[in-house]
């Protein structure tokens, strides 16, 4: 019971936060200090920290009972619970994720200072701090589709922060509908298990060590249930074909760019995957499958990346190549090199793009030192391929794997024949009405 009261502060803390934060905002006529902004959220996920590593220490000397949860409400035939529970994977990553949104916090202190957007970004900041700790800490599919969502909106609003700008708004709005696309994925999952006897709990099992979506008498509703979860975590990793969002979410300010899509938010569905772990192991289909959008997707990302004429996109496709692998690291069962990898992956990259600005600086120092140009590095993938090839990868690479096209003329272009003719249909039904009525 100390555990769970110490993770439940942790959780409830940066919750706090973004209410205070909000209500602050809320009063145009007060005098906001930008230092006030940062030391209440630098105070927040210090308190979570202590919290999450005092429970961490206690762990191995406590029993963790998963039967003490909320019921937000209860019907007949349904039950919805707000469910925290602390296993070791989850307190290490959520530690992880606290000092990183401290950290991006004190960044951009001096990063955005004067901003007219600094207080908008602080708040955003700790309404995603929120929704990662639910996400990471929740021993239920239910109380983690708050965070999942709470994460995808301050995603799309960070994205379209300099809303002044038509390509950030438009590319925040691309991000957005990616997210609700796959978020029903989660949703109809949900719905699924909640009318199985399979549960929406995590729970302790054989085939790891944290807490995960238990595959006892996995029936075939529930495999179709865990194909749907993998397409939701596929829209928050940005994994083929839906990766072509992510590059484009770098419109948003450099910090954002460092925990959402760097360090944090990209990783979230692979850490999604490691709760259905069992689950994934028990059906080979679900393991192929993770397996082949993991290999499309980094083979996607590595092409991609090496054409790219901005440091961001690098980066960008960087981390989608990274987390591909990730994802097929959990489709071979390698599921502790899996969270290390997540976790190394996370901090390298979010302190690159928090680097990237000085960038170019760095590169014409170093040149001017050296007196020449800097020869041209990793031509491995090139020297593999006949030279009648080369062309055509690299035409790959310059279209995005022409991804966009495919998207837009078999998914897109259908969805909005079919809304229009659902316009006209509307349209004229609303004139017969109209004409009977006269």
């Amino acid at each position: 019971m100390f555990i769970k009261s110490l993770v439940l502060v942790g959780v409830v803390a940066p919750v706090i936060c973004a209410v205070v934060l909000g209500v602050m905002l809320w009063r145009p006529r007060q005098q906001l200090r930008e230092e006030l902004f940062t030391r209440i959220v630098f105070a927040s996920f210090a308190l979570s920290i202590i919290c999450y590593l005092i429970a961490l220490i206690a762990l191995p000397f406590a029993t963790v009972h998963m039967g003490s949860q909320v019921t937000w409400f209860d019907l007949p035939h349904y039950h919805y619970s707000l469910a925290i529970a602390p296993d070791a994977m989850s307190l290490i990553v959520a530690i992880f994720s606290a000092i990183l949104v401290s950290m991006i916090g004190a960044f951009s202190r001096r990063y955005l200072h004067r901003d007219p957007g600094y207080f908008r970004f602080y708040l955003f900041l700790s309404l995603f701090g929120a929704g990662v700790e639910i996400i990471i800490l929740s021993s239920s599919l239910d109380f983690l589709f708050i965070g999942w969502e709470i994460v995808g909106f301050t995603s799309a609003m960070l994205i379209a922060f300099f809303y002044e700008r038509p390509k950030p708004v438009e590319h925040g709005l691309r991000a957005f509908l990616t997210y609700r696309i796959c978020d029903v994925g989660l949703l109809s999952a949900l719905v699924i298990l909640h009318h199985s006897e399979h549960g929406t709990l995590f729970v302790n099992n054989q085939t790891t060590t944290w807490l995960a979506l238990s595959n006892t008498d996995a029936s075939s509703l529930v495999i179709v249930a865990g194909f749907l979860l993998v397409w939701a975590a596929m829209g928050k990793s940005a994994q083929v074909p839906l990766s072509g969002w992510l590059p484009r979410a770098m419109e948003g300010p450099t910090p954002s760019s460092a925990i959402f899509y760097g360090a944090i938010s990209i990783h979230l569905g692979a850490f999604l995957l490691l709760r259905l772990a069992p689950l994934i192991a028990s059906d080979w289909r679900m393991q192929i499958s993770v397996l082949l959008i993991g290999l499309l997707t980094a083979l996607h990302g590595s092409l991609s990346g090496r054409v790219q004429s901005d440091i961001k996109s690098v980066l960008a496709y960087a981390s989608i190549t990274q987390v591909g692998v990730i994802w097929m690291e959990i489709a071979l069962g390698f599921y502790t090199l899996a969270v290390i990898h997540m976790i190394g992956h996370a901090a390298l990259r979010s302190l690159q793009i928090l680097r990237s600005p000085s960038l170019l600086h760095d590169h014409q120092y170093l040149e001017s030192a050296m007196g020449a140009t800097i020869p041209r590095a990793a031509r491995h993938i090139e020297n593999c391929l006949p030279y009648s090839l080369r062309p055509w990868v690299y035409r790959h690479g310059l279209e995005r794997g022409v991804l966009d096209a495919v998207l837009r003329f078999w998914f897109l272009a259908p969805v909005l024949a079919w809304a229009r003719w659902f316009d006209r249909m509307d349209q004229r039904w609303a004139r017969w009405l109209n004409r009977e009525t006269n």
